[in-house]
């Protein structure tokens, strides 16, 4: 607080109000369309899609039917975007996993272990697996799942690049491999013991890239 002396008189100024900065127009509609991705990501993984009602997505959210029009234009969309948040996710486990790791190929096996191990939780698994090929059809989820091939794709040509893997066609290799990922991480999710599926599809796999990596 300052103070000005005028001759006798002593005033003190008003001292300043700090006023917390309001969200501007973004911030606001990106928190609203976070809080139903968010509400939509919950009650998916829970009930699954077909029991999942867009009424109890506001709710949950805590905005209106409106607002979520203003951000989706149905169910079907909502649904895209929680499997893109989804895939996003599993491609940082993945890439996380890679990257602690030095050598390349080592990288490559617990990349793709870490994706096995991320698919054990049930609610990706009743997101990513069960429900969305259902819901997106073959060829939304093949263009949803791009990102996650050519992660594949990369760290194959790293693996070449280190000589650990002996170079050839990369684009087929990865599809066999990512539709072998994808499959086994799909058995695991139906199976009725799926700690022990997951333990045995491991030990394969890791045979399976132990023969690779031996081929000339």
């Amino acid at each position: 607080m300052t103070r000005r002396v005028l001759g006798r008189r002593t005033e003190r100024s008003k001292a300043p109000v700090f006023c917390p900065e309001l969200p501007t127009q973004s911030e606001r509609t990106a928190a609203t369309r976070g809080a139903l991705l968010d509400a939509a990501r919950e009650l998916f993984a829970l009930d699954g899609y077909a029991a999942t009602s867009l009424d109890a997505v506001v709710a949950r959210a805590a905005v209106t039917k409106g607002a979520l029009y203003h951000h989706f234009s149905g169910k079907p969309q909502i649904f895209r975007a929680v499997f893109d948040r989804e895939q996003q996710r599993l491609a940082r486990t993945v890439a996380e996993a890679y990257t602690r790791r030095r050598d390349p190929w080592d990288g490559f096996n617990a990349g793709c272990r870490a994706f096995l191990e991320a698919s054990l939780d049930p609610q990706v698994q009743r997101i990513t697996m069960l429900d969305a090929p259902g819901v997106l059809g073959f060829a939304t989820l093949r263009e949803a799942e791009s990102s996650s091939m050519r992660l594949l794709e990369e760290g194959l040509r790293a693996a070449m690049a280190s000589g650990r893997l002996a170079r050839r066609p990369v684009e087929p290799l990865a599809v066999m491999l990512f539709g072998a990922l994808c499959e086994a991480a799909l058995s695991i999710a139906r199976a009725e013991n799926q700690r022990a599926a997951h333990r045995k599809t491991v030990a394969e796999l890791q045979r399976l890239l132990d023969a690779l990596a031996a081929a000339p």
